[in-house]
């Protein structure tokens, strides 16, 4: 995933491979690698765990469209999945909006178990339990087919929709995607590899940046999807600060 931003003066290329049975092992299911060159002559600069950068700016990004999309009263936010992804999201979507409510749902409850003990949020053994009534959803997991149903969302919720990165994956049913503004990172990418989009033949109005920019109008009321892919200038800008940060530091990569 290489990307360059002319704005930040940033170079930089991720190589991200995915191993779903790592859960097993206690590894993310997603390892990755981050290489920042020198915008002006290609030299290397460093090379940054890939696996914290995109578990923050994909949280970011999450971040950024529920300040933009949900409702300003929301205070229910509910996370399925209960691996990294999971865990960022509350980190970071506390920045937006003041939860007095965290549900975790996992496939493994002790899992959803140990982090909610760690955040301080409600394990919940069924979907439906962590869905219903919330005005926020994550759905973050590794399922390839529908674990997130339209009879259990809330009228006006967000989901931000993490999962499901591949053609033939699904997080949501067709009724959620039939029936929710959808809105992307990426239309380009969510028609190539949106699984959720792509199966149940569901049209996505545009992308986030329209929205802020104030060119797509947002329906007052009406369920709305993030479909959040991941963009690779996310990562660079996101190496970019990393670098910057230590430059500030003062310490030499030598020490590191």
């Amino acid at each position: 995933m290489p990307a360059y931003s002319a704005k930040d003066n940033a170079l930089a290329v991720k190589l991200v491979t995915g191993f779903p049975e790592n859960e097993k092992q206690g590894l993310p299911s997603f390892i990755s690698n981050v290489m920042v060159l020198d915008s002006k002559n290609g030299l290397p600069q460093a090379i940054m765990d890939g696996v914290a950068i995109t578990d923050m700016r994909t949280a970011a990004a999450s971040a950024v469209a529920t300040k933009y999309l949900a409702s300003k009263d929301a205070r229910v936010l509910c996370i399925l999945g209960s691996g990294a992804q999971g865990r960022s999201h509350v980190q970071a979507l506390k920045f937006v909006r003041p939860f007095t409510e965290v549900r975790i749902w996992s496939r493994t409850f002790a899992n959803a178990q140990k982090l909610a003990d760690e955040i301080g949020a409600k394990a919940c053994a069924t979907v439906e339990e962590a869905a219903s009534g919330a005005d926020v959803i994550v759905a973050a997991t590794l399922a390839t087919s529908p674990i997130l149903f339209g009879k259990w969302v809330k009228s006006g919720a967000l989901i931000n929709s993490v999962g499901a990165p591949r053609p033939t994956w699904r997080e949501l049913d067709d009724e959620i995607m039939h029936n929710s503004f959808i809105v992307a990172d990426s239309s380009e990418a969510a028609m190539k590899e949106a699984g959720d989009v792509i199966l149940s033949k569901a049209t996505v109005s545009g992308e986030i940046g329209d929205v802020i920019s104030g060119k797509l109008p947002v329906p007052k009321g009406k369920t709305i999807i993030f479909k959040s892919l991941g963009m690779a200038v996310e990562d660079v800008v996101s190496a970019k600060l990393v670098l910057s940060k230590l430059n500030e530091s003062g310490t030499p990569l030598s020490e590191l």
